[in-house]
C-alpha cells in the first residue's frame, strides 16, 4: 500500500455546492416545475396537478410546523388510498417528522399499540376508520395530548362521524403555499416507521431512511423500465412499507397516481380503461381475483400505444395458470421478493427473452424464483444462518436469505436487541430458507419464522396460538398455514382440549373474533391429540401435513 498521502482527500471538501441530501422529496420538487399542468392524482372527479401538489404538501408540512410538530415527531395516518396518502408522503416528511402509515387492517390494540411505541403527535384519519381509531384512543398507554385529523373524502359512502379537532382540508388551508421546507440535514435521517406483524409479541417498528426510501423508488423505475408520465394504478395499500415506495416513484416520473379507494376486479379493470394505467402492483390474491373474473368485465383492457400493462406481484409465486391468465388479458407480469425491512421488494425475478419460447410451465418454474437484488441493492446472498458462509449454488443446499446495502432499514425502532440480532455479521438475516441456484436467481423453500401469508397481509402464527391458548377449553394449540385458492395461504388451527371440555369450531372462532383482526382468525379448526416429540414439544411439521385436507369453515 502507498504511504504517500492521499491527493484526493486533500483541499476537495464536501460543500452545499456539490453535495446535497438525497431524499425522495427532492422528485417532487423537481416534477412540478418542470411538468407543473400534469396531472398527479385522479380520485373520483378530482384531477390535481403537479404544481398543486406540491403547494398542498408544502402547506401541510408548514402546519405542522407552526402547531409545534417537525424534527423527529410521528405522524400516523390511518388512510386508504386516497389523495391524503399520497400527500403524507411528501408533506409529512418536509416537515420533518417522521410518517407512520397504519396498516387499516388491524384491531384497535394493535393500532394502540402502535400509536403508543412510535410516539405519535398527530393522527390523520379516514372516516371508515374512525370507530377503530376511536376505540384504539382509549386504550393508549401514553397520557401526551395527540392531534386527531378528519381525512373527509366524498368517495366514502358510509356514516362519516368526526372525531378530530378539524379536518385534513381545515390543517392543509393553516399553512404557507410558499413554504420553504429544509432537506434532511443527514440523508440517514428517519422518513418513515412501518410496523411488522409480531413473530413473538408485540409488532417491530421498521425505521426508513431518506437515502434508503429515493434509493429503492429509483429502482422501482430500472426494475420495470418505467416511462415518464407512467399511469399508475394504487392496487396496492399504500400502508404497506410505504407502497413500496411507489409515491415516490410515480413522483420521480412525473406519472399519475389514480387513487383506488376499495380493491376489486370491476374497480381495477374499470380504472384500466378509463385512465389508461400502464403499471400497477399487487399481492397474488389481486391478480388472481383479476384472472378468475367474468370475461365480459375484461372486455377493452387493450392499450391503444400496443402496450402491455405491467404488473408487479409479490408474496407466493405466481402460479402457471395466473402467469396464463394475465398473458391472455395482455399483461405482463413480473415477480418480486422482499419484507418490511428492506422498504418492500428488493429482489426481482428478472426475465429473458429466451424465456418467451418455453411452454407456461417451465415459464412458471423460472418465474416462481425470488430472483436478484435491485440495481441499487448492494447484494442478495443465501448462506449458512450460523457461519455466515454462502451456500453452493446447486439449486439443492438450503441458506437463509440475506440482503445488504442501501435499501436496508436503519433498525427496529426502540429495539437495539432485534436490530444488532437483524444486522449479525454485516447481513440482515429475513429468516427464510431458500437455495441459491447456478444463474445467480434465489428461490424460498421454507418459512422459519411460521408466519402465514394470507392475501398478502402476514399472520404471526404465535399470536393466533396465544389467543386459542385464552380459551378456557384448549389444552394445546398450533397454527400452520392452510393452501387457499383465493387468500394464498389461511391459518389453520389444530387443538388438543381439556379433559371433559365440549366445544365447537364455531366456537373457537367467536372467541378469536374477540381478539383477532379479521384476516388472522382461522379458516380450519381441528380437533384432536397433538403429534408432540419426547420432551413435548408439537411437532408442527406434521401438523403442515394435514393441513391441506382439513376442511374449512365459514367465518
Amino acid at each position: 500500500m502507498s504511504q504517500t498521502p492521499n491527493i484526493y482527500a486533500q483541499d476537495l471538501p464536501k460543500t452545499e455546492a456539490n453535495f446535497a441530501t438525497f431524499t425522495p422529496l427532492s422528485f417532487l420538487e423537481r416534477t412540478a416545475a418542470v411538468y407543473p399542468e400534469r396531472t398527479a392524482i385522479v380520485h373520483g372527479s378530482l384531477r390535481q396537478t403537479w404544481a398543486q401538489t406540491h403547494t398542498r404538501c408544502k402547506q401541510l408540512a408548514s402546519a405542522l410546523q407552526r402547531r409545534g410538530i417537525g424534527q423527529g415527531d410521528t405522524v400516523a395516518v390511518m388512510l386508504p388510498n386516497t389523495p391524503p396518502m399520497v400527500e403524507a408522503h411528501f408533506g409529512i416528511p418536509m416537515s420533518g417528522a417522521v410518517l407512520n402509515t397504519l396498516n387499516t387492517r388491524l384491531d384497535p390494540e394493535a393500532i394502540a399499540f402502535m400509536l403508543d411505541h412510535g410516539e405519535a403527535r398527530a393522527i390523520v384519519v379516514d372516516p371508515e376508520f374512525s370507530a377503530t381509531v376511536t376505540a384504539a384512543l382509549q386504550l393508549r398507554q401514553r397520557t401526551e395530548p395527540l392531534l386527531v385529523i378528519d381525512a373527509e373524502d366524498a368517495l366514502f359512502t358510509g356514516q362519516a362521524e368526526r372525531i378530530g379537532s378539524l379536518t385534513y382540508e381545515q390543517l392543509v388551508a393553516e399553512g404557507d403555499a410558499h413554504f420553504e421546507w429544509q432537506l434532511p440535514a443527514d440523508e440517514w435521517d428517519a422518513i418513515s416507521l412501518n410496523y411488522t406483524s409480531g413473530t413473538t409479541g408485540n409488532p417491530k417498528g421498521v425505521v426508513y431512511h431518506h437515502r434508503g426510501a429515493a434509493m429503492n423508488a429509483v429502482s422501482n423505475i430500472l426494475e420495470w423500465d418505467m416511462p415518464k408520465h407512467a399511469v399508475y394504478l394504487w392496487t396496492l395499500p399504500m400502508f404497506h412499507c410505504n407502497g413500496w415506495c411507489f409515491p415516490w416513484t410515480v413522483a420521480a416520473r412525473a406519472g399519475v397516481n389514480v387513487c383506488l379507494r376499495r380493491v376489486d376486479p370491476k374497480a381495477i379493470f374499470d380504472a384500466i380503461r378509463a385512465h389508461g394505467v400502464t403499471h400497477y402492483c399487487g399481492a397474488p390474491i389481486v391478480h388472481a381475483a383479476m384472472v378468475a373474473a367474468p370475461a365480459e368485465l375484461k372486455q377493452g383492457l387493450s392499450r391503444q400505444d400496443g402496450q402491455k400493462v405491467k404488473a408487479m406481484v409479490a408474496g407466493a409465486a405466481p402460479p402457471a395458470a395466473m402467469i396464463e391468465g394475465m398473458e391472455q388479458m395482455g399483461f405482463d407480469l413480473t415477480h418480486v421478493y422482499g419484507l418490511t425491512e428492506i422498504y418492500g421488494p428488493a429482489a426481482v425475478c428478472v426475465q429473458h427473452e429466451a424465456w418467451d419460447l418455453l411452454d407456461v410451465g417451465e415459464r412458471a418454474r423460472l418465474n416462481a424464483r425470488q430472483g436478484v437484488n435491485y440495481h441499487l441493492q448492494r447484494g442478495i446472498s443465501v448462506r449458512d444462518p450460523l457461519t455466515l458462509q454462502p451456500v453452493p449454488a446447486d439449486g439443492e443446499t438450503m441458506g437463509e436469505i440475506m440482503f445488504r446495502g442501501n435499501i436496508t432499514m436503519k433498525g427496529y425502532l426502540k429495539n437495539p436487541k432485534a436490530t444488532q440480532e437483524a444486522f449479525a455479521g454485516g447481513w440482515f438475516h429475513t429468516g427464510d430458507l431458500a437455495v441459491m441456484y447456478p444463474d445467480g436467481y434465489v428461490k424460498i423453500k421454507d418459512r422459519s419464522k411460521d408466519i402465514i401469508i394470507s392475501g398478502g397481509e402476514n399472520i404471526s402464527s404465535i399470536e393466533v396460538e396465544d389467543v386459542l391458548y385464552r380459551h378456557p377449553a384448549v389444552m394445546a394449540a398450533a397454527v400452520v398455514a392452510k393452501p387457499d385458492e383465493k387468500w394464498g395461504e389461511t391459518p389453520c388451527a389444530f387443538i388438543e382440549l381439556k379433559a371433559g371440555a365440549q366445544v365447537t369450531a364455531a366456537d373457537i372462532v367467536a372467541h378469536c373474533r374477540l381478539h383477532l383482526a379479521g384476516f388472522k382468525i382461522p379458516r380450519a379448526v381441528v380437533f384432536g391429540e397433538l403429534p408432540k416429540t419426547s420432551t413435548g414439544k408439537i411437532q408442527k411439521f406434521e401438523l403442515r401435513k394435514q393441513a391441506g385436507s382439513a376442511a374449512a369453515i365459514d367465518v
